[in-house]
């Protein structure tokens, strides 16, 4: 069974970093793009960024610059490393993966950036 379980969540002044991480298990994520999406309250779930298995990068326009995605496949581990860090990302920020063409989702961790 697929599973993802992020962490790394917390409150943050403007301005600040976090660096969240996305633990797998139940799938070779070498083999395997994952993606972070976060929802603000009100909003719908939106597309962050994105790394292929073979390490290729894409972001939304409104974080890029700021945010960087990576991979340790021997942690069997997703990062996303967050600078800058401005308002409007607040969120709860969920990582992803389709595996057989079904979409599997973590349970999210908030980030608050405070003014």
């Amino acid at each position: 069974e697929v599973q993802l379980v992020e962490s790394g969540g917390g409150l943050v002044q403007v301005g600040g970093s976090l660096r969240l991480s996305c633990a797998a298990s139940g799938l070779a994520l070498d083999d395997y793009a994952i993606g972070w999406f976060r929802q603000a309250p009100g909003y719908k779930r939106e597309f962050v960024a994105t790394i292929t298995s073979s390490g290729i990068t894409n972001y939304a326009d409104s974080v890029k610059g700021r945010f960087t995605i990576s991979r340790d496949n021997a942690k069997y581990t997703v990062y996303l490393q967050m600078n800058s860090l401005k308002p409007e990302d607040t969120a709860v920020y969920y990582c992803n993966v389709y595996k057989s063409g079904n979409p599997y989702w973590g349970q999210g961790t908030q980030v608050t950036v405070s003014s």
